[in-house]
């Protein structure tokens, strides 16, 4: 069964003079002192839905979240969203005081041609998180469409992705939730063989759903970053100042079991680049039984590089999430930015399960980032959805929700 199976995309819904809401995920990292947006994909990712629906005639209503705005306090305005969509779009962006309530009403009601309102922060009001129905009524009050194209949020059951869209009679996905549900659904469940998947990041504890799914799914399974380190020292390396999670040793010795038994080929580094500490200027490769005292592993070194180049090559399916080291320290780099090249440069369906490894290939530049059969825009959305868990926000799509 096709994983967009009962739920209907935004081209099967008459959106001509209707008030048609969009949930988008304009969560977007900021400049701390200045506010000024550092990363605009997320908006940029919107654009087509967005873009589709002022075509087809609609009154166009924006809602999202920003940040982790304290019960409150409006220190986390989607104004900066709004000027940089106007920028990207052409159109005149509106930015209602509120996101429920007479304000956003008056400008929905007055909106003309060219125009769209942009809520303000959906999280000004506690109960977006409690997926509160009444707070999702007063949304409701606002259209007569619901669209959802924030992949990003569709693991959280929050007012705006669970509790309205249980409400609209007519829901739908957008064009970004629609590839999102598509490519990462044939990962899940129809991935040609070989597949490869390849995680890192800086915990077990983060990954370990994740890796039970995959060992039932994949032919072999790379492990990098920090939490590659817990590994190492599970199978008796001393790993010297390097970060691990000495209450996971066991849990990852279990896990290289498992994968003996199930003939998962599992791949752990066999060299890395270390040093003194996280900020050094520059690092030193040696092998994993060689790592000098007081010295800590930031990266897989050049060997385990060619490893997981070699895996690259003969896989017909790559998932990665999480980068193979402190990748934002240039000395610390060149593994994950490696493993981005080797995928790109392979013949795979490959998918980025959003977060820092998304960042990276973007880092890696253009040519790299169009390597890629997809590269998603929810890092813990993406995980949930490969665990094999049902994701709320999409369930609730479905024709027979």
């Amino acid at each position: 069964m096709s994983a967009l199976a009962g739920i209907k995309t935004i081209k099967d819904l008459e959106l001509a003079n209707k008030r048609v809401f969009i949930r988008v995920d304009f969560n977007v990292p900021q400049d701390k002192a200045t506010k000024a947006i550092t990363d605009d994909a997320r908006i940029r990712a919107a654009l087509p839905t967005i873009q589709y629906a002022m075509e087809q005639g609609a009154r166009v209503i924006l809602a999202s979240h920003l940040g982790r705005p304290k019960p409150g306090k409006r220190d986390a305005t989607l104004e900066p969203c709004g000027k940089r969509l106007a920028e990207l779009t052409g159109y005149e962006v509106l930015l209602p005081e509120d996101c429920v309530g007479d304000a956003p009403k008056k400008l929905i009601s007055e909106l003309r041609a060219k125009q769209i309102v942009l809520l303000e922060n959906l999280r000004f009001h506690e109960e977006e998180e409690k997926n509160d129905e009444g707070f999702a009524r007063q949304l409701a009050e606002l259209c007569d469409v619901y669209v959802d194209d924030a992949f990003g949020c569709a693991h959280r059951a929050h007012a705006s992705v669970h509790a309205l869209p249980k409400l609209m009679r007519e829901k739908a996905c957008g064009f970004l939730m629609e590839k999102e549900i598509d490519k990462l659904g044939k990962i899940v469940s129809d991935p040609d063989k070989p597949y490869l998947a390849i995680l890192g990041g800086a915990k077990v504890s983060d990954k370990i759903a994740v890796v039970e799914a995959l060992l039932n799914n994949v032919t072999a399974l790379v492990i990098g970053g920090a939490m590659a380190n817990t590994f190492l020292k599970a199978l008796g390396k001393d790993t010297k100042a390097s970060k691990i999670e000495e209450d996971k040793l066991a849990l990852a010795r279990t896990i290289v079991e498992k994968a003996a038994d199930k003939k998962v080929d599992l791949v752990l580094p066999i060299d890395v680049v270390v040093a003194a500490d996280i900020n050094a200027t520059e690092g030193k490769t040696v092998s994993v039984d060689e790592i000098p005292d007081g010295m800590m592993a930031l990266d897989i070194g050049p060997k385990t590089l060619a490893l997981i180049e070699a895996q690259c090559k003969k896989a017909k399916s790559v998932f990665w999430n999480g980068p193979m080291g402190l990748f934002e320290n240039k000395p610390f780099s060149g593994g994950t930015f490696g493993v981005a090249k080797a995928i790109a440069a392979s013949k795979a369906f490959s998918v980025v399960g959003g977060g820092d490894s998304a960042a990276a290939v973007k880092d890696a530049g253009p040519e790299v980032e169009a390597g890629f059969t997809h590269i998603s825009t929810g890092g813990g959305a993406s995980l949930e959805l490969v665990e094999g868990r049902k994701l709320p926000g999409i369930e609730i799509l479905r024709s027979a929700q």
